[in-house]
């Protein structure tokens, strides 16, 4: 399967956040038509002729567009993922120092996520979360369910402060069956403060993963000219001349970064980053390959009708 490498800054500038999950995911998904690649829930081995009763879900319309021959797609695996998407909204996510922001790339990346898992037919739900969890939708299959996530994200980061840990706690509550959970947060408090809240969740053999949204400035501090900035979460005003501070802000943002790589390898967790300038079907694609190698994306038998 290939991926397109759409530029985000040409995806974000569609106003209509469905129509953007769907420019990523329509070119993803008919990739796998062609690839025997392990997704979140299925995966496609081979395709057969159609014989006469053959279950018409199956039969692959594009390929009988194609060639004007009926083909039934064959699957290892057709049972259900149930995933609950964590969405970080707390005020740091508005920052970007390109046309958009991390929240506008986040909350896309999301309604991707959640696009490709309702088009297989998956259980899908979403929370939102900044010192508190927020929003919460139930992952459910249901007519509707992915218009109730997109209404969820379509709502403007509010929040001030980050804590993640009070939120796992939260979803730890209410997250009892079995899931992939994806937590999407620029993960930039402190480790210390949800460590043990994520242990727990992994414990409860949750397949958990954590996707880090950061903008290219954030890794670089190439801000360009020295000036006043504020803080986006506790508003205090300072002095930055990034020249000055690029050396020791570079060198404190590596040994935080060590210290979220090294709770999520001690904890088995798949970590990816996301820099905001990265096509989002790249993302996407690198999850599901993640998933796949890793081989222990959690199903659940049948549908949650919720």
């Amino acid at each position: 399967m290939k991926a397109t490498g759409i530029d985000p800054k040409t995806l974000l500038a569609i106003r209509d956040l469905e129509l953007r999950a769907r420019v990523v995911v329509e070119g993803l998904w008919s990739g796998l038509h062609r690839s025997p690649l392990e997704g979140f829930s299925v995966e496609f081995t081979e395709y057969r002729q159609y014989s006469p009763g053959d279950d018409l879900r199956y039969l692959d319309w594009r390929v009988l567009a194609r060639t004007d021959r009926e083909y039934i797609r064959k699957f290892k695996d057709e049972t259900n993922l149930r995933c609950l998407i964590l969405l970080d909204t707390s005020r740091s996510m508005s920052f970007g120092s390109l046309p958009y922001n991390k929240s506008d790339y986040a909350g896309t990346l999301v309604a991707t996520l959640g696009y490709f898992l309702y088009r297989q037919r998956d259980v899908v739900g979403l929370a939102l979360f900044d010192n508190r969890l927020h929003d919460y939708l139930p992952p459910r299959w249901r007519k509707g369910q992915f218009r109730s996530l997109l209404s969820k994200l379509g709502k403007k980061p509010t929040g001030n402060a980050t804590h993640l840990g009070r939120a796992l706690e939260e979803v730890i509550r209410i997250c009892r069956k079995r899931s992939l959970v994806v937590i999407v947060s620029d993960f930039l408090s402190d480790p210390e403060s949800w460590q043990k809240q994520l242990a727990h969740l992994a414990a409860m053999r949750h397949d958990v993963r954590a996707l880090q949204i950061l903008d290219p400035a954030e890794r670089t501090l190439d801000f360009g000219r020295a000036a006043h900035w504020e803080d986006l979460e506790t508003g205090q005003r300072i002095y930055i001349d990034p020249d000055a501070a690029r050396k020791g802000y570079l060198d404190e943002f590596g040994r935080h970064q060590q210290s979220v790589r090294d709770v999520m390898n001690g904890l088995g967790i798949v970590h990816d980053v996301a820099p905001t300038d990265k096509p989002l079907d790249f993302v996407l694609l690198e999850m599901i390959r993640s998933g796949a190698h890793a081989g222990a994306l959690t199903r659940v038998n049948g549908r949650d009708r919720g």
